[in-house]
């Protein structure tokens, strides 16, 4: 007997992650069946091509007409209101976990659910920001975009693999009141296509010496899937929105050293 999961469309899927992912009001179009969500990691990569895209081409035009630090800060300001500041919000909530819950699983959770905003999380927020648009700004202008068109869906491949852990709450206690399907085999071919095809456009442009844009976040992913693991014995959706960011500066500041 077929999932509800599985009887809604191909269409319905992809639409959802758009949804989920962003905050444009695509809803207003089409609203998708409920089980659609549950697969909306399977498709994340591919709003990235839609939040990298258009921070790419905010860096890129603006840095023609406009002092070019204000053109990176302009294109991160671009992004976070596509997004909804959904993923610095996990970092947040994940910064804070973390550095104030100790070894105590329980209390990190409860940490993570919170809604307020702590010391760490504070500081975190303003590390990440500002080395993202350092390493923006020491890039030319061309090479940034390219950069930023790889690096977000690249970051959102890599990091949906936090998924094949265990989810560490229940559904009921879950934001989203969802849990996410666990990834398979046939998703996996059109994830690694969503990530890899950009970069491969980077990698194209720039020349293979430039391979290490490859490795680095793939170690930064290992680090972070092993931390996860051992401190929560399974993930949450905090988790992936910090771990997204994370990947997608370290791919950055690679870029900086090539």
């Amino acid at each position: 007997m077929h999932t509800d999961s599985e009887q809604s469309s191909y269409f319905d899927r992809i639409w959802a992650a758009f949804i989920f992912f962003t905050r444009l009001p695509l809803w207003r179009l089409h609203e998708p069946q409920r089980e659609s969500y549950r697969t909306v990691v399977e498709h994340w990569p591919l709003t990235g091509w839609l939040t990298g895209g258009l921070m790419a081409a905010t860096l890129y035009a603006g840095s023609s007409f406009l002092p070019y630090m204000v053109a990176v800060v302009l294109a991160i300001v671009v992004r976070v209101l596509a997004t909804g500041a959904l993923h610095e919000d996990g970092l947040a909530d994940f910064f804070d976990a973390f550095g104030g819950g100790g070894s105590d699983r329980g209390r990190v959770l409860a940490i993570m659910k919170d809604s307020h905003i702590g010391t760490y999380g504070v500081l975190g927020l303003i590390l990440y920001v500002m080395l993202l648009a350092l390493t923006l700004f020491s890039m030319p202008p061309r090479v940034a975009a390219l950069t930023v068109l790889a690096a977000d869906p690249f970051a959102k491949m890599l990091s949906s693999t936090l998924i094949t852990l265990p989810y560490a709450r229940n559904e009921a206690e879950a934001k989203a009141k969802m849990v996410y399907r666990k990834i398979r085999w046939s998703a996996c071919i059109g994830l690694i296509l969503q990530g890899m095809l950009p970069l491969g456009l980077l990698l194209w442009q720039m020349g293979l010496g430039w391979w290490p844009i490859v490795a680095s976040p793939c170690l930064m992913m290992c680090f972070l899937y092993m931390f996860i693991r051992r401190r929560l014995q399974g993930y949450t959706g905090d988790c992936c929105g910090a771990v997204c960011l994370l990947v997608e500066l370290t791919t950055y500041l690679t870029a900086c050293v090539l």
